[in-house]
């Protein structure tokens, strides 16, 4: 028998409607659904660690990725460098994420009154109150919960140290 596992891929990668479809199968499962989100351009051993320490907070990892529209909105015109497609791909083909959603607003306010999760997570740069969707979330009987961050990552630093190292040529 042979494993499809481009299918397996693509079946994580779902649209709100059918997400929020298998998150209610999972809640009624008596399975706790944890729910992050972020832009996730170029993934990193922060991003790794982040996520892997947001899936073990519960029994179900889904991720609200920004789509490219709203990522050039909040980073400028010169991101994502990754298309949308692509980081969503990457992030399902991780073991301990169990979907991936794009959304297309700035903030993931809309997705969240939608999926309402068990257990919203962000990291510990925010402080609870200013996360957006806790207050939906804890008033719906969930918990919101912060990460810290490994140190020294990010994206925007990595592209500018690739910036940096690439010396100032003129296109032919």
């Amino acid at each position: 028998m042979k494993i499809d596992f481009e299918q397996i891929l693509l079946d994580k990668i779902r649209d709100v409607n059918s997400l929020k479809i298998r998150l209610q199968g999972w809640q009624s499962e008596g399975k706790k659904v944890v729910f992050t989100n972020g832009v996730f351009d170029l993934l990193h051993i922060g991003h790794l660690t982040y996520l892997s320490k947001a899936a073990s907070l519960g029994d179900k990892l889904i991720i609200g990725l920004n789509a490219d529209a709203s990522v050039k909105r909040i980073k400028g015109e010169s991101r994502p460098v990754n298309d949308q497609n692509s980081r969503a791909v990457l992030l399902a083909s991780m073991f301990f994420v169990d979907a991936v959603t794009i959304f297309n607003e700035d903030d993931p306010l809309n997705l969240i009154n939608d999926l309402m999760p068990d257990i919203l997570v962000k990291g510990a740069d925010y402080s609870i109150d200013g996360i957006v969707g806790a207050k939906e979330v804890i008033a719906n009987g969930g918990e919101v919960k912060t990460i810290d961050f490994i140190s020294g990552y990010s994206s925007t630093s990595i592209i500018e140290k690739i910036r940096n190292q690439i010396p100032n040529q003129s296109v032919k």
